[in-house]
């Protein structure tokens, strides 16, 4: 049977390749430390599984607009607005089955076959996949270990052409943690207006940040910059609810307006029931958000320490999200292998650690641990790392 090329071109993602590959063994009996996943490993909040219920058993279980029910709607509305100084309304916003849904959505809403979008490496794996599907061409830019993965305005300048139509910018970043700063944001804005390209903003991470830090909405820089983005988030990362799929878009009418008409040929809209509960996320209380982004801060410190002890290895902390992007060149070629991925599958493989190689993000020479997993774990998988790796 003949399969389209568009299909047969997509690569799969290496995240969900470990962790079934590690699931599989643990299927088998064996101890496994996983260290890829990419979900907080808190359950929902009571709160929110309570209102999920209540609207099951008053029979909101039917279809909504494609676009989201009114409620969620504006309670998104009054968390941009206090939460990152952004004034939109229900006709400026979309749910979608999670903010992956959104991002999807997105680019086929923008992209014609031929145009360029910008995305920084290291990347979240999807985004080149997403770009390529809508007949995009992804145009990478290199953001340093020693600028913290950040890319400059200056590069950005240098990868303009007359096919630019816009550049995602993921901020706290999947899978680095990095943060960018109000005035880098600025500068990489007035990059874009000066191009007219549009910024596609990834804040799925912005209420998992550390030592003080804070998240600034590109959007929020001005009117020009406010109209010239479209802002993705969902409920996924800071609420624990990755299994729920809810997330949305927030932007230019006209662009939400062709994303809600691509959800009702595709997906129709997200899960009713799971809407309603994302109501009680937003306007509950946030005390089990803080509660789990202490917990990640305090994970986030003793596993950067016990994986720089290990010879080979190196990593910043992190500001945000909660993944350690480490060096690990060093140790894959004095352990004789030809590439990270080698190395990361012998780990699984030898010592039974989960963990996702850099080349999915663009970055070969590292790799992604994630501390959404207890402390006991991630003392018990750096100790195997640090055995794997010095040979004890």
């Amino acid at each position: 049977m003949r399969l389209s090329d568009r299909v047969m071109n997509i690569q799969p993602s290496p995240t969900l390749a470990i962790t079934a590959k590690a699931k599989d063994l643990k299927a088998q009996g064996y101890n496994v430390v996983g260290l890829g996943a990419g979900e907080p490993d808190f359950n929902t909040p009571q709160h929110i599984i309570d209102a999920a219920i209540e609207a099951m058993n008053k029979g909101l279980t039917k279809y909504t607009a494609a676009s989201g029910i009114n409620e969620l709607k504006e309670a998104i509305c009054e968390k941009l607005e206090k939460d990152n100084g952004l004034h939109y309304t229900p006709s400026q916003i979309t749910i979608t089955s999670g903010a992956k849904h959104a991002l999807y959505n997105l680019f086929q809403a923008i992209v014609n076959p031929g145009d360029e979008v910008i995305v920084p490496i290291p990347y979240w794996v999807s985004y080149p996949e997403m770009v390529g599907l809508a007949g995009g061409k992804t145009i990478y830019i290199e953001g340093p270990e020693d600028n913290e993965f950040k890319i400059t305005p200056e590069q950005i300048e240098a990868a303009v052409t007359e096919r630019t139509v816009a550049i995602v910018i993921n901020s706290p970043s999947n899978p680095t943690g990095s943060i960018y700063s109000k005035d880098e944001l600025g500068a990489i804005a007035e990059v874009c207006l000066r191009h007219n390209i549009l910024i596609v903003s990834d804040e799925i991470y912005e209420k998992l940040i550390y030592d003080g830090n804070q998240h600034y909405s590109i959007a929020s820089l001005g009117q020009e910059i406010y109209e010239n983005t479209i802002v993705i988030n969902g409920m996924s990362k800071p609420y624990s609810m990755t299994g729920w799929r809810i997330g949305y878009a927030a932007g230019n009418e006209k662009i939400i307006k062709a994303m809600t008409n691509l959800s009702s040929h595709s997906t129709s809209n997200p899960t009713t029931f799971a809407q309603y509960g994302a109501v009680a996320a937003l306007k509950g209380t946030q005390e089990p958000l803080e509660t789990m982004r202490q917990e990640f801060e305090k994970r986030r410190i003793a596993v950067v320490k016990l994986l720089n002890e290990i010879d080979g290895i190196s990593c910043n902390l992190p500001k945000g999200a909660f993944y350690v992007f480490c060096n690990v060149k060093e140790a894959v070629q004095k352990g004789g292998y030809a590439s990270v991925d080698d190395w990361a599958t012998a780990l699984l493989e030898k010592e039974f650690v989960a963990l996702v190689p850099g080349s999915g993000f663009g970055a070969p020479d590292y790799m992604r641990i994630s501390y959404a997993t207890s402390m006991e774990q991630l003392e018990e998988g750096a100790a195997r790392i640090k055995g794997f790796v010095e040979g004890k």
